[in-house]
């Protein structure tokens, strides 16, 4: 099933530049963090004279280890921070895969500080290790409010692990990560009451102070602060929801000055429905639509509770917007000539930037049947606009179908090399779009890839 308007109009074949600002961010946000991380090892350095026996080097190590999971716990609740900045440039999917990462490690860390500082101790006090934990949980300042921190750390690596993670809801997961601050909070007033490295070492302790601070104000500003004022100006509530596929509906909102909102076409944001059962919880939601300065729209497909929900607002119910999010933007492209790859719903972003994006691009929508061709009117009226061309390929009936693979693939665009690539789609389609990309000669840089799981 394909639409084809052949060539581009006339203005439309101008390359973006990428700013080079965009390359850099990433590069210098990763040197930041292993900067820092090299200041907290020179600050164990500076402050040990030996290290003598077993007990030294396991307690030497248990130090080591608590100071780098004391900061890994500051950089990980900047990642989460949402500064557009990074957002933006390093993208929100990269980001949550660097903070799953850094939440791994910061929960190892942690574990193998408890357990050395432990088993060092016992050894210089000559106690058995039962003792030893009971004395140092119960006797030292702040150790029993570091416990609880330490126990609230592990319980959430344990819902993060990914067998757990496919049992929970978007909303519930989001929530129990909120227990991170709690952790943090729990555990910060024992590192500089019992770690040896601060005890008496203000300078330690003013930049501890101004690290974890620094890190409190982004969170306070730019995830509690800003939504409430955008909430506030932009006075968003719902017009109308129509049907769009078989479990995919379109929510029309209009408000004030909405075109400030700052959405870029590809970007999504956090959406608050302010009416029962739905108040408490924001969930991301890409723009399908260009943002007018009195209208946007967001499309959905009914994959949870919250989403199934959104198919029976009111008209009229009050919406608060969180973002612009990601970097799944024009900013990427690199080569004139774009595939956009969509699988189900993952047309909703990719619909935008089929409208908005200079230069020859081409949609392949991918869905199981042609009543799941959402916005498929739209689709096409696009395309005749700007001469562009639409393949939808279908998995029912079988003789509209074609294979998700590099010869499949090539079938449909014979340049396919040459392109830079934006997809969006389900986790397992997004697998297989990558590997055939990648067999059929894509080079990685150029496949802009936006991700669903959470």
């Amino acid at each position: 099933m394909t639409t084809t308007f052949t060539g581009t109009r006339a203005g439309r074949g101008t390359t973006r530049r990428r700013r080079p600002y965009r390359n850099a961010v990433p590069v210098l946000a990763q040197v930041a963090v292993w900067a820092g991380a090299a200041g907290v090892l020179v600050l164990w350095w500076s402050d040990t004279t030996s290290v003598v026996g077993a007990a030294g080097w396991l307690t030497g190590a248990g130090r080591i280890t608590g100071l780098l999971a004391g900061y890994a716990c500051a950089v990980l609740l900047a990642l989460m921070a949402r500064v557009p900045l990074l957002d933006h440039t390093v993208g929100t999917d990269r980001l949550a895969r660097w903070h799953a990462w850094g939440g791994r490690c910061t929960v190892s860390l942690a574990l193998a500080h408890t357990l050395l500082i432990i088993w060092g101790y016992s050894l210089t006090s000559h106690a058995n290790v039962v003792g030893q934990t009971a004395t140092l949980v119960l006797r030292y300042p702040d150790l029993l409010k570091g416990t609880a921190g330490f126990l609230l750390f592990l319980a959430t690596g344990v819902i993060s692990a990914r067998a757990a993670r496919r049992r929970l809801s978007y909303e519930t997961w989001h929530y129990l990560h909120f227990a991170t601050y709690l952790a943090v909070f729990l555990t910060f007033g024992h590192q500089l009451s019992n770690g040896a490295d601060f005890v008496g070492n203000t300078s330690a302790q003013a930049a501890w102070y101004a690290l974890f601070l620094g890190v409190a104000a982004l969170l306070a500003w730019y995830r509690f602060a800003v939504p409430l004022r955008r909430g506030l100006r932009h006075r968003l509530r719902v017009a109308a929801v129509h049907p769009e596929a078989p479990g995919v509906v379109s929510v029309h909102l209009t408000g004030e000055r909405l075109d400030e909102l700052g959405g870029l076409p590809g970007q999504f944001l956090r959406w608050r429905f302010l009416t029962r059962g739905l108040w408490w919880t924001a969930n991301p939601y890409s723009l399908s639509a260009p943002a007018h300065p009195n209208h946007v729209r967001i499309t959905v497909k009914a994959a949870g509770g919250h989403s199934a929900a959104l198919a029976r607002l009111a008209p009229g119910t009050r919406v608060w917007a969180e973002g612009p999010y990601g970097g799944f933007t024009a900013h990427r492209r690199t080569s004139p000539k774009v595939l956009l790859l969509a699988g189900g719903v993952g047309i909703t972003p990719l619909r935008t930037l089929f409208e908005t994006l200079p230069g020859q691009v081409t949609l392949v929508y991918r869905a199981r049947r042609p009543d799941d061709l959402a916005l498929r009117g739209e689709l096409d009226a696009i395309a005749a606009h700007r001469r562009a061309t639409v393949h939808y390929v279908i998995d029912e009936p079988a003789a509209c179908s074609s294979p998700l693979t590099a010869r499949g693939l090539t079938a449909l665009v014979p340049d396919l090399a040459a392109h830079d690539v934006y997809l969006c789609g389900p986790p397992g389609m997004a697998r297989a779009a990558i590997q055939a990309l990648r067999e059929a000669g894509v080079p990685a840089r150029r496949i802009h890839h936006e991700s669903f799981a959470f």
